[in-house]
C-alpha cells in the first residue's frame, strides 16, 4: 500500500512538472531577444541569431513573424519548428 501511494504521488509530481513547464514556456519575442536567448530557439545558432538581430534593426523590427523567412538561413522548414515558439509581441502598425 505504502508503495501504491508513493508511486502515485511520484507519477503526479512528473505529470505536473512536465505539463506545467509545457504550458508556461512563454514565446520569444524577436524585436527584443538578445542573441543568446534566440540562441535557444530550435536551429539557431549564433550565425542565424545574429543575422535576425541585423534583420530587424534594418527593418525596424518584425512585424509578423513569417518575416523570419527573410532573415538568410531560415526557410519554411525551419520556420515550421519555430513558429510556435516565437512572437512580435504587441502587432506594429
Amino acid at each position: 500500500m505504502k508503495f501504491m501511494t508513493r508511486l502515485i504521488g511520484a507519477s503526479l509530481i512528473f505529470i505536473l512538472l512536465f505539463f506545467g513547464a509545457a504550458f508556461s514556456a512563454e514565446k520569444i519575442n524577436i524585436n527584443t531577444a538578445g542573441e543568446e536567448e534566440l540562441m535557444t530557439l530550435p536551429g539557431i545558432g549564433p550565425v542565424i541569431a545574429k543575422r535576425i538581430i541585423e534583420y530587424r534593426e534594418a527593418k525596424n523590427g518584425f512585424k509578423t513573424i513569417e518575416e523570419l523567412m527573410n532573415v538568410k538561413g531560415i526557410g519554411k522548414k525551419k520556420f515550421e519548428q519555430l513558429k510556435d515558439k516565437v512572437t512580435v509581441g504587441e502587432e506594429k502598425k
